[in-house]
């Protein structure tokens, strides 16, 4: 499901963009929840700090918590646990005692004599790797609280289904990417699970520091990296040029490739709001106009899938050949018209495509090459884009290949209400984030 913790950092922090600009602090949960925190605070634009709890462990089963301690006083027992594991009030005490010494020792250690971020008045996004019994999630949600957070959100990667059930009251909202059933632990829901060492806690502390100082992005050396900036390219075909914008973060996993709709442009305010979510979560972009102006002067163009799908083709080749495309696997984000192009041309290119997402997509008009596709593909439609879905539901029949329907509640075809288009960029984000970073690079 999630390559590492940074990977579903990134994946967790694309659910996370309608908290920015809210006087948001995140809170990484020592240690493996920091670097997923690290991701989130770097796409909200928002401050790192730690919070800093501790695992009561049942003493002949440490692994399993019967509760957990944070900084001040907080204390939060699974009566639940302690009961049915047999243990004693002694025992809880003693436990609780050694916690507490080693909790000292790691505020410490992570902050030095730097005080914790004031949280007063602000929104807590408190963040771990994952939910298991959920008591250490429940201490650190009760430190931000105590602290005075005006509001607090708890934040996962993955949890198991009733996780918002077994948490209710804790937080105010609840973000997750995945919640599996049946769920027995969080690592298996990583390919690499490596505990986080303390140094990579540290790491990830100065880095936001730095970033929270003005001081940009720092690479590993220490060195301030500038954010990722689209620069204009063109882009020659057949037929002529082609205006585009080539987005590539510093260790983009792979670059997606943007085929709009009829009567749009690569200035398309939707699909550029989708690359950013994508850019902001570490994958590159390439938005281009699929048509010349001559061509785009021509109403029966707009609607032509095997010219633009031979133009998407064109392009991919193009690309393949610049260095920033290098060692990355590539994926379709096709809008409307612009998805039949991106299965089409997909069918074509066998192999070479990595995955594809389609926006309000008119896939019914890639006709029958619908079988031919490989690539995993994702349909997005909105809940009252009625005509469009029945369309994507028909196509979907077609489909041999991994495939999944999508819809975004009380959205129309544009995507226009509140909050959907972020969803839409949420579930781009989570689809490529999880195929293309698996995928073979492409010559």
């Amino acid at each position: 499901m999630f390559h590492d913790r940074q990977d579903a950092g990134r994946r967790l922090a694309a659910r996370c963009g309608h908290l920015k600009g809210r006087d948001v602090v995140v809170l990484g949960l020592p240690r493996g929840g920091v670097p997923v925190a690290e991701e989130v605070a770097r796409t909200l634009r928002a401050p790192l700090d730690v919070c800093v709890v501790r695992k009561l462990g049942v003493p002949y089963q440490p692994e399993l918590g019967m509760g957990a301690i944070g900084e001040g006083d907080t204390r939060v027992v699974n009566d639940e646990v302690v009961r049915k594991a047999g243990v004693s009030a002694d025992d809880l005490y003693a436990v609780e005692q050694r916690e507490r010494v080693v909790l000292r020792q790691r505020a410490h250690l992570y902050r030095g004599e730097r005080p914790p971020m004031p949280l007063a008045g602000r929104t807590a996004v408190v963040v771990d790797d994952g939910i298991a019994t959920g008591s250490t999630a429940r201490a650190a949600c009760r430190i931000a609280r105590e602290r005075g957070a005006r509001r607090v959100v708890l934040a996962v990667p993955v949890a198991p289904a009733d996780w918002t059930d077994r948490l209710a009251g804790a937080a105010d909202q609840y973000i997750c990417v995945q919640t599996p059933s049946p769920f027995h632990a969080i690592g298996l829901f990583y390919e690499d699970f490596t505990q986080t060492a303390d140094a990579e806690v540290t790491a990830d502390l100065a880095r936001a520091a730095q970033r929270d100082s003005g001081g940009g992005e720092p690479d590993p050396d220490g060195q301030a990296r500038p954010r990722a900036a689209g620069k204009d390219v063109g882009i020659p075909t057949s037929n002529g040029g082609l205006a585009g914008e080539l987005t590539v973060p510093d260790g983009a996993r792979g670059i997606v490739v943007f085929a709009h709709g009829s009567g749009s442009s690569h200035r398309s305010p939707r699909n550029r709001r989708v690359a950013a979510a994508l850019n902001e979560a570490g994958l590159g972009t390439l938005l281009f106009d699929l048509l010349t102006e001559a061509e785009g002067d021509d109403r029966a163009n707009v609607f032509d899938t095997e010219l633009l799908a031979g133009r998407l083709t064109e392009v991919t080749e193009w690309l393949a050949g610049r260095p920033e495309a290098e060692d990355r696997a590539v994926g379709y984000f096709g809008a409307s018209t612009g998805a039949a192009a991106a299965l089409y041309a997909a069918a074509d290119l066998a192999g070479r495509v990595a995955a594809i997402v389609s926006r309000g997509g008119r896939p019914d008009l890639a006709g029958p090459r619908l079988s031919d596709v490989q690539a995993p593909t994702l349909l997005i439609v909105g809940g009252l884009d009625h005509h469009v879905l029945d369309l994507n539901r028909h196509a979907q029949q077609q489909l041999r290949c991994e495939n999944r329907l999508a819809l975004v509640p009380g959205a129309t075809h544009l995507f226009e209400e509140p909050g959907a288009l972020a969803e839409v960029g949420a579930l781009a984000t989570d689809w490529f984030a999880h195929h293309l970073a698996r995928a073979p690079s492409q010559p």
